[in-house]
């Protein structure tokens, strides 16, 4: 156990080891620190093998009194892995790869002159290499629950003491009592970050209103949104923010024990929770007496299976509990009755990773981010069709647009926007008309999404919104716990109807249906997951509603997506009769003399598309 003092001293240390990242020069220990992401995606890239070979490579130059090599998390920009920052510089590069270090080593770190040539191209310009600060992927930034990702190593606990950290924990426990907790994150308007936006001061107000002789402060880590992984990110960069959070809930409410429930298909993020857990326990901050202050608090992980249902609370405390993981039914809600029946409550890992910083800079300077009623940021996990692939944090009531076109470079070749969805399975899409719109939780539900945990995928004029609205409704079929009727028949037969239109068995009266189907199944369904599930039909219907009506009405998909529904020509006037594309089928369904005009037999073609890529002259459409 670390005394107040020993744990300053080591802030202090350590302040010296990371001055470089922070632009502090002065008395920095080492000459340059270079940070290679140890995230999920740059690790699958080969990351761990790059920290080998820089380490091996700067040992051969002698370099081990002047170099530090240190393993952090996500910098954001998720597909431009392995990525390798060098301070004081800055030097920001991207896709390195093995036979790359010994060139960075050699060169910048002994000749002092980045490699230019392997720097991300936006850090690059005439006057030299500019901050990755100052590029339009972080420029409209501000990463606040981010703050720590990339910037320490996850699994030292120093470096996240260097960042202040625990000192909430500490002003907590030796300034305040558990109602000024409450009342500072009431003031701050931090509101969920996982689903629904419920306030998160007033949650914890409802569990320290009720008596017991136990409560519980759970973690909901059970990301499961298609192309989410913020939490995950957090868990992976920065550990230790979660465990301060949860120990600053449990005092506020009463709590002794926490729960972190994280799905076991992130043995990153796993593992990063045991090495943070056991640091955090051998210094004192979990276990008895914290600070001296004779408050008792202890996390425990509980691995999910990764079913989805478990991302709603009560599902997730049942399965916590040791039994399958069903809802329950509501009231009694969770501040009452929640894990083994004793008051509870559950935030997901974004919404605590804001709560260190909202003690330490207050409820005003939290609540003087965002817009009215959704105060502070936003992580988005941006993905689809869109150029900067990666992880964004920006204030509440920042615009799609400034969103899709500044930050994420806009849409891949020249394509259109068509919408995005947000809130995963349980959102909707937003078209191009609300571009302009700026997003916060009660502007997304006005138009028909929700905020959810926050995946944004956005997809282009080459998308079929009926075709999606299928994909998101067969994960909801597949994750469906079965409790419910109005959920697990009614959710599957959404979905025969979609595939039913969009195999060209469309008849009329089927929209209608279907929006009569989507309206029972909201009101009836026993939780979220099924009070949900028929948003992303409900929103493609609302604001593409001509697209259901051609593939009905015309037997058409004119996104070209849908395969019962389209066919292939060859345009005689271009085609040159190279015979590529008869050489290439599958199946054998075009035929046509050397230097003649092919022909495809529709009777034989498979619809794979295999013609059309391989064809040079352009002379294959789609129909």
């Amino acid at each position: 156990m670390k005394t107040v003092q020993e744990l300053n001293a080591i802030r202090e240390r350590m302040k010296d080891v990371v001055g470089l990242r922070v632009g502090e020069t002065g008395k920095a220990q080492y000459k340059y620190n270079v940070m290679v992401c140890g995230g999920t995606g740059c690790t699958s890239s080969g990351s761990m093998k790059i920290i080998d070979k820089l380490k091996d490579e700067i040992a051969k130059n002698g370099l081990q009194n002047d170099v530090q090599v240190t393993m952090t998390g996500c910098f954001g920009l998720c597909a431009l892995g392995p990525i390798v920052i060098v301070y004081p510089e800055g030097s920001f590069y991207s896709r390195i790869e093995l036979k790359d270090v010994e060139r960075i080593v050699k060169e910048h770190l002994v000749g002092g002159s980045p490699v230019k040539e392997l720097l991300y191209h936006e850090t690059v310009s005439e006057d030299g290499v500019k901050s990755l600060n100052d590029t339009p992927f972080y420029k409209k930034q501000h990463r606040n629950a981010l703050r720590n990702c990339g910037r320490i190593c996850p699994e030292n606990i120093d470096e996240y003491l260097a960042f202040d950290g625990y000192l909430a924990l500490e002003k907590v426990l030796t300034e305040y009592k558990p109602e000024d907790v409450i009342k500072l994150m009431i003031d701050s308007g931090l509101r969920g970050r996982g689903g629904g936006g419920f306030p998160t001061g007033l949650k914890w107000k409802f569990a320290a209103a009720n008596a017991a002789d136990q409560k519980y402060v759970c973690c909901n880590a059970d990301e499961g949104d298609p192309g989410a992984f913020m939490d995950r990110s957090v868990l992976e960069g920065d550990p230790h923010v979660v465990l301060e959070a949860m120990a600053i809930a449990g005092y506020a409410i009463g709590a002794t024990e926490g729960y972190i429930y994280v799905r076991a298909e992130y043995p990153i993020a796993v593992e990063r929770l045991n090495v943070a857990i056991a640091q955090a326990r051998a210094y004192g901050l979990l276990g008895k007496n914290i600070f001296g202050s004779g408050f008792d608090f202890d996390v425990h992980l509980k691995l999910g299976a990764g079913a989805f249902v478990c991302g709603e609370e009560t599902a997730l405390m049942t399965s916590i509990e040791g039994h399958r993981g069903e809802p329950r039914p509501r009231p009694p809600f969770p501040a009452l009755k929640g894990l083994w029946e004793k008051p509870t409550i559950l935030n997901n890992v974004e919404t605590f990773a804001n709560v260190p910083q909202i003690i330490l800079n207050g409820a005003e300077w939290f609540a003087n981010m965002g817009t009215e009623k959704s105060k502070g940021t936003k992580v988005f996990a941006l993905g689809g069709k869109i150029n900067n692939v990666g992880l964004v944090e920006v204030p509440m009531g920042t615009t799609l647009r400034e969103i899709i076109e500044e930050i994420g470079g806009g849409i891949p070749h020249g394509k259109k926007f068509k919408a995005a969805q947000t809130g995963g399975p349980s959102g909707g899409c937003i078209s191009a008309q609300n571009l302009d719109v700026p997003i916060d939780y009660d502007n997304l539900i006005s138009i028909g999404s929700m905020m959810g945990s926050g995946g944004l995928i956005v997809m282009d004029e080459d998308t079929c919104m009926v075709d999606i609205a299928k994909f998101f409704l067969q994960f909801t079929v597949d994750e469906s716990c079965g409790k419910c009727t109005p959920c697990r028949l009614g959710t599957r037969k959404l979905l025969e109807m979609l595939k039913k239109i969009t195999d060209g068995r469309g008849e009329e009266g089927d929209i209608e249906k279907l929006e009569e189907l989507c309206n029972y199944i909201k009101t009836n369904s026993l939780c979220a997951l099924g009070q949900t599930a028929p948003n992303p039909v409900l929103s493609t219907l609302k604001y593409f509603r001509d697209e259901y009506e051609a593939h009905i009405n015309e037997k058409k998909c004119p996104a070209g997506v849908c395969k019962n529904l389209l066919h292939f020509e060859i345009d005689p006037a271009k085609c040159k009769g190279c015979t590529l594309c008869a050489r290439n089928c599958p199946a054998g369904a075009i035929t046509g003399a050397v230097k003649q005009p092919h022909v495809i037999d529709q009777s034989k073609c498979l619809k794979c598309g295999v013609c059309m890529a391989n064809c040079k002259f352009g002379a294959i459409s789609k129909k």
